[in-house]
């Protein structure tokens, strides 16, 4: 028996245009925020999540089955990739501006009506240094660990998402949270509260 995301699949694979626009709308935020967090710059995050929705609705009868979600992800990993290698071979644009964030960036982000102006400020804060030090990660880590840590997915779908076995992805998440750390501590990028002064 089919379950409703499967029923929706199959109905956007018929040709069903608005089936599909259901897809995009469950997914567009996770999507985003996935290729945000891989790129750092909010405008090519919004063109890569576009590009990732298009690629997958000219692919849908190339989805066979299993986790749609992981799918999508996926394409929007391998999509990403295509413009960091295309940043590298002609870094045109500062490099500066990776790793920062603006209001734009922060994407669905709505402001709780209970949280205290400092509390929201201080979250922001510590998600800028966080962007920072992502932004300085080789990208195979950077994935896993926007996957794992940011996320929340299991490790096996990470392992699905990006094409890689389960030992590889603990490896990279293990590298790449130490790297990350580190460069945090160094830094001197994190609020003052989440600092851990050695004795």
């Amino acid at each position: 028996m089919l379950n409703e995301e499967e029923r929706i699949i199959e109905s956007a694979q018929r040709g069903d245009v608005e089936a599909f626009n259901q897809l995009v709308r469950l997914y567009e935020s996770r999507v985003y925020n996935l290729c945000y967090r891989m790129l750092g710059d909010a405008e090519a995050a919004a063109d890569v999540a576009q590009d990732t929705f298009i690629s997958a609705y000219r692919n849908l009868n190339r989805f066979r089955g299993g986790q749609f979600r992981s799918w999508l992800l996926r394409i929007a990993t391998n999509a990403c990739y295509d413009v960091l290698r295309a940043r590298k071979r002609r870094p045109a644009t500062s490099l500066d501006a990776l790793g920062t964030s603006d209001d734009e960036g922060r994407g669905f982000d709505l402001p709780d009506p209970h949280e205290h102006p400092d509390e929201v400020a201080l979250r922001h804060e510590l998600a800028a240094a966080i962007q920072h030090g992502l932004a300085q990660l080789p990208e195979d880590q950077r994935v896993v660990i926007i996957l794992s840590d940011i996320q929340g997915m299991a490790y096996d779908e990470i392992a699905a998402i990006t094409a890689t076995s389960l030992g590889t992805v603990k490896s990279r998440l293990s590298r790449g949270r130490a790297r990350l750390r580190d460069i945090l501590r160094a830094g001197e990028l994190l609020p003052a509260k989440f600092r851990h002064e050695d004795r």
